[in-house]
C-alpha cells in the first residue's frame, strides 16, 4: 500500500513531517519519491489520454458539420423539385446531425475542464517532486557527513592509532637516551684539576700584588 492515496494527498502532503515520523527517513524519502514519479507518470497519461479523446471528439464534430451541409444541400435539392416532403425529412436529419454536435461540444468544454485540472495537477506534483528530491540530497549529504564523522572517531579510537602512538613512544624514548648519551660525554670535560685550580689561584695573587703595586705608585705620584 502506497504513502498516499494518490494526487490529491500528495498535493498536500508536509514532506518534513513524513520525514520526522520516519523511523528510516532515507528508506522513507525513497519511497516518497517513487510514489509521486508514478503518479506522476499516471497523470500524464490520463492528460493524454483526455487530449486524445478531445482530437476524436473534434473528428466527430467536423464530420456531423460536413453532415449538416450535406442534409441542407439535399434540402434545397428537394425544394427545387417540388418535393417539400423530402426537404423537410431532409432538414430533420440535420437537426439531428446538429443536436449530436451540439453534445459532442459540451463533451469537449467538460474535457478541457479536465485537462486543465490535469495541468495544475502535474504542476503541483512537479513542486512536490523537486521538494522531495532536495529534501533527499540534504540527508543523503547529512548521511555522508555522519559516515565521515564515525569513520574519523573510529580511526582516532582504533588499535590502529593506539599502536601508532605506542611507536611514538618507543621512538621518543630512543631519543631521549641519545640525547642522554650525548650529555654524557660532556660530563668532566670542564671540571679543573687540583693542579690546575692550585695554579689559578697563585696565577690571581700575582695579579692582585700587580695590582696593589700600581695603586701604591700612582698614590705617591700624585
Amino acid at each position: 500500500m502506497g504513502i498516499f492515496s494518490r494526487t490529491r494527498d500528495i498535493i498536500a502532503a508536509n514532506v518534513t513531517d513524513l520525514l520526522d515520523r520516519a523511523e528510516d527517513p532515507a528508506k522513507m524519502i525513497r519511497m516518497i519519491i517513487l510514489e509521486m514519479e508514478e503518479t506522476l507518470v499516471e497523470v500524464r497519461a490520463s492528460a493524454a489520454r483526455t487530449i486524445a479523446d478531445q482530437k476524436e471528439i473534434s473528428r466527430h464534430i467536423s464530420r456531423l458539420e460536413g453532415l449538416q451541409l450535406s442534409w441542407t444541400e439535399k434540402a434545397q435539392l428537394a425544394l427545387s423539385k417540388d418535393r417539400e416532403d423530402l426537404a423537410k425529412a431532409a432538414l430533420v436529419e440535420k437537426q439531428k446531425a446538429a443536436d449530436m454536435a451540439q453534445q459532442l461540444s459540451q463533451e469537449i468544454e467538460g474535457l478541457d475542464e479536465s485537462l486543465r485540472a490535469s495541468e495544475e495537477d502535474i504542476a503541483k506534483l512537479q513542486a512536490k517532486l523537486r521538494e522531495a528530491r532536495t529534501r533527499q540530497n540534504g540527508l543523503v549529504t547529512r548521511m555522508e557527513s555522519a559516515q565521515n564523522r564515525l569513520r574519523l572517531r573510529e580511526a582516532y579510537a582504533g588499535e590502529k592509532v593506539n599502536e601508532a602512538f605506542a611507536r611514538f613512544d618507543i621512538l621518543e624514548r630512543r631519543v631521549d637516551l641519545a640525547e642522554g648519551r650525548a650529555d654524557a660525554a660532556g660530563l668532566g670535560q670542564n671540571v679543573k684539576s687540583l693542579e690546575e685550580e692550585i695554579a689559578d689561584l697563585k696565577a690571581s695573587d700575582r695579579v692582585d700584588a700587580e695590582l696593589a703595586a700600581l695603586k701604591a705608585s700612582m698614590n705617591r705620584e700624585g
